[in-house]
């Protein structure tokens, strides 16, 4: 795409969310919406955004942080009582086929996570949520 020196290309270099969505805008895939949330511990605040997204139809959520290395991917968000909420935490490493869902959380891959715990409250977070742009993902089929 441009972005990245010469030697980028073909190299095992990480990309981060921004770069994803960028992947995502310039291939035609879905719409890559970024949210920046400067310390883990302000995540909580971003819970209910994290719902509306899920609820109105939204896909995955990129999740990529400094301090916290550990990439993964949001599939769902639960709000309990209070200030109680877990996300559905998927490894983006995940790989090979598995016969179920059953396997997968079984496996570690896939599982809820009290979003307290789920994140480091002194690395910064960005977040790629994705959502369906039809006439976008049909242009790119055309």
């Amino acid at each position: 795409m441009g972005d990245k020196p010469p030697g980028f290309q073909g190299s095992r270099s990480w990309i981060g969310c921004v770069e994803a969505s960028l992947c995502l805008d310039y291939f035609g895939g879905p719409q890559g919406r970024l949210c920046h949330v400067p310390r883990g511990a302000g995540l909580h605040r971003e819970l209910e955004r994290l719902y509306s997204h899920f609820a109105g139809g939204g896909g995955p959520v990129m999740v990529g942080g400094d301090a916290d290395a550990q990439s993964k991917a949001l599939l769902g968000v639960c709000l309990g009582p209070g200030t109680e909420a877990y996300v559905l935490v998927l490894d983006p490493h995940c790989w090979g086929a598995l016969n179920n869902p059953s396997e997968l959380q079984a496996a570690g891959w896939v599982g809820w996570r009290e979003a307290s715990m789920a994140f480091d409250p002194n690395s910064f977070y960005n977040l790629c949520l994705t959502t369906c742009n039809s006439e976008k993902q049909q242009h790119a089929l055309d």
